[in-house]
């Protein structure tokens, strides 16, 4: 048996197709959604992700605003830039790359971001709200996660999800999503015992714990849905953290890296981007875009 493979990118385009849909119908009401990129210093994978970002906010129709501040730049100063953003009702969505440099308080910084613009759905509120199941700005690569298991899947009610990994910007709100549409759900992590074992009982497997290939064929339950959210460089090149060549001969479903869920992440970017202009408009949320 060999998996059916996930498109992320495929999908991912449609998305962006059906976000533009929406733009042009918010553009024909005098709407413009405006997405605002702010970077501080050189980070090469930064830079990368930063003009992808402006790219595709252009192409979908939106305003694209990016602001790119030197390496030394102080707390106080980024702090002032993100006030006069959240005042700037051209502006509908504002995300601060990371990672910053050493010197700012990465915490401090997102949550000065006004909540309703907080695309990320990093800011302490939008985690909260989450947690507690109320409509909040979600975290775009578990946003676009649960958009492929759900196109995958169709109903995720009772089904087994293991979600490797912690991370706040991952591993926790996958697991919310997940518990959300009414999954049981297990967080694991580099210090579950017998972690193996503990994947194998898994219908939906979710891997963010960033080491390439370290989740095993005999780790997966034959025709689990696998989604690998490891970005890993090597020398040969990109990699997730399964093993997928060896796993898609075990996996019901499995995204490939590249091409799996990376697309996804600025797809939810811009999708979050249209619900906040929707919101801050009194329009209903955008259908299909939000949990």
């Amino acid at each position: 048996m060999t998996a059916t493979l996930i498109d992320g990118k495929a999908f991912a385009a449609e998305l962006r197709q059906r976000i533009a849909d929406e733009v042009t119908r918010l553009k024909d009401r005098g709407i413009t959604p405006g997405l605002a990129v702010v970077l501080v210093g050189e980070d090469p994978a930064s830079q990368v992700y930063v003009r992808s970002k402006g790219k595709q906010t252009v192409q979908v129709g939106m305003n694209s605003y990016e602001h790119k501040l030197p390496a030394e730049t102080s707390q106080e100063e980024l702090l002032t830039l993100i006030e006069r953003l959240n005042s700037d009702p051209a502006v509908n969505g504002i995300l601060v790359q990371l990672p910053l440099p050493a010197h700012l308080d990465e915490a401090a910084v997102i949550n000065a971001i006004d909540p309703a613009k907080d695309v990320d759905g990093f800011h302490i509120l939008n985690v909260g709200l989450l947690a507690t199941g109320q409509k909040a700005m979600v975290p775009c690569t578990p946003l676009g996660c649960l958009m492929l298991l759900r196109d995958q899947l169709g109903e995720l009610s009772g089904k087994r999800a293991v979600v490797l990994g912690r991370s706040n910007i991952v591993g926790k709100p996958m697991a919310q999503l997940l518990l959300r549409d009414s999954a049981t759900v297990t967080i694991a992590h580099s210090r579950t015992t017998d972690l193996p074992e503990l994947c194998r009982q898994a219908d939906i497997l979710v891997a963010a714990v960033g080491r390439p290939h370290f989740v095993q064929a005999d780790w997966i339950k034959p025709g689990a849905t696998v989604i690998d959210v490891g970005i890993n460089r090597t020398e040969t090149g990109l990699v997730g953290d399964v093993d997928f060549a060896a796993a898609s001969q075990v996996a019901g479903a499995i995204t490939p890296v590249p091409g799996g869920v990376g697309p996804m992440t600025i797809a939810c970017l811009l999708a979050n981007t249209l619900t906040a202009t929707a919101r801050v408009n009194g329009l209903p949320d955008p259908e299909g875009l939000t949990p």
